[in-house]
């Protein structure tokens, strides 16, 4: 078991249990098919991961890409009765009758969704189906698959502790979400052009962690949700409707965002003619998702734009430097959260733009300042 798996074992011997079995090592949604191929045909598979980022429909659609059908089982509906299944008489004797949507003659693929959501007893009853693809008397056919799928407890997600026993017929997998995969899924499958098109400037915002407290977060469901409720308003919706959806459905900084990006589609004003000085930042009121979004991506140009060393730098980023410094007083001026925003360390406290950037920003910053005084 990894260190980082939270476990405990109490003093009368009872099985050893995990409330979510941790890795540093994941595959991307498009390296999950090669692997389940390879494996979930010789051991069960769970695949762990955050809510949202498609574990359930690579399920799916691995199984239909093997022409097999896909029998999901949802841990948290299911009773344990309801796979061992009910007795009845024959010959004089009772047996279990395992439920229709198991007791198939033809091989198909067994989904355990949520299975480390599911009670205790419900877990010990998925044993001998997980390890010996049986439930009493009924046999999976051969050529069957076994897939789990769930949550970490980290994702404050519904999660209990899987017993050792369980975690130990099981090979563990763990998913994370990728930009570059979900843009060629996404561009397939009709995703709002403005969502591709901001995702595409900010793939970082595709998922974001589940917060500690009951408020919408991003993930690819959640783009996904948005896209389809933008497509059913169309090109006439509003900004005031926009944000609504916006923040029913991401995370607050990621919404607000958005909308700063639309009205840049909307309106053709672009960071470009900002650095330029065709325009200057936005001031209204009205306008800070706008000013939020911009001192965004003017934070993730100065970090692509600026070496690590000025002493090789060409003219051209020189110039661009001085620029950025005039450009970062006048965002702080209108702003000084924005300008705050451009030059904040990463959430390690890890400086993010090159030091000596951050240096010439606090050497001349006041010369800067006095100057447009």
């Amino acid at each position: 078991m990894p260190p980082a798996a939270r476990n405990w074992n109490d003093h009368g011997g009872r099985a050893r249990e995990t409330s979510g079995v941790h890795s540093a090592i994941t595959v991307t949604p498009a390296q999950l098919p090669g692997l389940l191929l390879h494996v979930a045909v010789a051991r069960p598979v769970f695949v762990w991961g955050a809510p949202g980022i498609g574990k359930s429909s690579l399920v799916r659609d691995f199984a239909a890409s093997l022409g097999l059908d896909c029998v999901t089982l949802v841990g948290t509906q299911l009773a344990a009765e309801d796979l061992i299944g009910v007795p009845e008489l024959r010959d004089g004797r009772s047996r279990f009758a395992p439920p229709e949507a198991i007791a198939r003659d033809t091989p198909y693929c067994l989904f355990l969704d949520e299975l480390n959501a599911s009670s205790a007893e419900v877990q010990k009853a998925f044993y001998s189906l997980i390890l010996d693809r049986r439930i009493g008397d009924y046999e999976l056919p051969a050529g069957s698959i076994v897939i789990g799928a769930g949550n970490r407890s980290s994702d404050n997600a519904l999660a209990r502790p899987m017993a050792s026993a369980l975690v130990n017929r099981l090979i563990h997998v763990h998913l994370r979400a990728s930009h570059a995969d979900w843009r060629v899924w996404a561009e397939n499958a009709g995703i709002h052009p403005w969502i591709l098109g901001y995702l595409g400037e900010r793939p970082d915002h595709l998922w974001s962690a589940p917060p500690k407290t009951e408020e919408t977060f991003s993930t690819p469901r959640s783009w996904h949700m948005l896209s389809d409720a933008l497509h059913s308003y169309g090109e006439a919706i509003t900004e005031e409707t926009l944000r609504l959806l916006a923040a029913g459905t991401l995370s607050p900084v990621h919404a607000s965002a958005l909308c700063g990006y639309v009205k840049i589609i909307r309106h053709r004003y672009g960071l470009e003619a900002v650095v330029r000085g065709d325009a200057s930042w936005p001031a209204a009121p009205a306008d800070r998702d706008l000013l939020y979004f911009l001192a965004e991506a003017f934070r993730a140009r100065l970090v692509k734009d600026l070496p690590a060393s000025k002493e090789h730098a060409p003219a051209a980023v020189r110039r661009f430097a001085h620029r950025a410094k005039a450009l970062l007083v006048e965002l702080s001026e209108l702003s000084l959260e924005c300008g705050r925003l451009v030059i904040a360390a990463d959430a390690d406290g890890a400086p993010v733009l090159p030091a000596w950037f951050l240096v010439e920003v606090g050497r001349d910053l006041p010369r800067l300042v006095a100057a447009r005084a």
